[in-house]
């Protein structure tokens, strides 16, 4: 919180000079009551934008830790919110200097995709977007429909075909923010904070020792099948011989006997699910993922309800339903 607070403070002082009509202000919502509970303030800190002094319908900034990020997340707010792209050399330049970057090929610079392109340019200011409607450089990377690429150190890792009313910004959003993690995350305490910061509500998490003789062809089969459902399921890895995971096992009540053990998490209804099958392969991966998404797949434990109690006494009491809030 501290080091946000500090970052947000960088991004203000930096801002005022680039872009002086943007005003910054703080808060402390535990003297302003009636603040708090206009704008729902549920967790700190919260950062909103609000735009031509309207009090409705502020714009939330999830997910930002840095002044660089938050500071090109104001800027994608209050200005264009991708760079249009003209020559190839120009694409190149962009491509070479960036780790990840996203450009989006179309033939005009209207219609339905490509204002889901813009605004999913918003919700993702971790990476640069670009676009262009240059034929030149569209051959260059032999695109031929609407297209969203992604690109790594320079190559391109991820092709999405754009079609007019057939994307959502969220989904293109899940989709672009699951390339600045692996397609596998260890769970530890650094990548948790990345792994709940991308907007994918759906997890499956795959328990098992490092130390296994059978460790690396488990893992394969699950980064294989993790290909498959990019962008809609977050796979994640959490090593059963790390005792800091303990906490971990216990919320899916996961015990030595049970590894390999594979469960899938909602963390909008917390509800979790257990792979039926034994062995992680990637056909069972692929056909428990598939069952999760159809709906089909059978609810493993269900939370019992917070106790009104629960945060009275130094040992909180921690059931599924506040487990992520309090824990992550």
């Amino acid at each position: 919180s501290q080091n946000l607070s500090e970052e947000f403070t960088e991004a203000a002082r930096q801002l005022r000079k680039e872009a002086p009509r943007i005003q910054f202000g703080k808060i402390d919502v535990t003297d302003q009551h009636d603040l708090r509970k206009e704008f729902n303030i549920q967790q700190f800190p919260t950062v909103k934008l609000f735009v031509d002094g309207s009090r409705k319908d502020p714009i939330d900034c999830k997910g930002v830790r840095e002044a660089s990020t938050f500071i090109t997340w104001v800027k994608r707010r209050t200005g264009p919110s991708t760079v249009l792209i003209n020559s190839t050399a120009q694409a190149e330049a962009m491509l070479n200097t960036e780790d990840l970057a996203v450009i989006g090929f179309f033939k005009e610079l209207h219609g339905d995709s490509v204002d889901v392109f813009c605004e999913t340019a918003k919700e993702v200011p971790e990476m640069p977007f670009g676009m262009t409607t240059s034929e030149e450089v569209s051959a260059s990377y032999a695109i031929q429909k609407s297209t969203l690429v992604v690109f790594k150190k320079g190559k391109p890792v991820h092709n999405e075909v754009l079609e007019d009313g057939s994307q959502n910004k969220l989904d293109l959003t899940r989709l672009i923010k699951t390339f600045t993690l692996d397609l596998v995350t260890e769970y530890n305490l650094e990548t948790s904070v990345k792994i709940f910061d991308v907007p994918v509500e759906s997890h499956i998490l795959l328990f098992a020792p490092k130390s296994s003789q059978t460790f690396n062809t488990t893992y394969e089969d699950y980064k294989s099948a993790a290909a498959e459902f990019r962008g809609k399921i977050m796979f994640v890895f959490v090593d059963t011989n790390e005792t800091r995971n303990g906490r971990v096992f216990e919320y899916f009540r996961i015990t030595q006997a049970d590894v390999p053990a594979v469960r899938i998490l909602n963390l909008t209804s917390d509800a979790r699910y257990k792979m039926p099958a034994d062995e992680v392969t990637v056909e069972n991966l692929r056909h428990f993922c598939q069952n999760y998404l159809d709906g089909k797949a059978k609810l493993h434990l269900s939370s019992e309800e917070i106790p009104e109690d629960w945060d009275k006494l130094p040992v909180k009491v921690l059931v599924g339903k506040n487990f992520n809030r309090i824990v992550f």
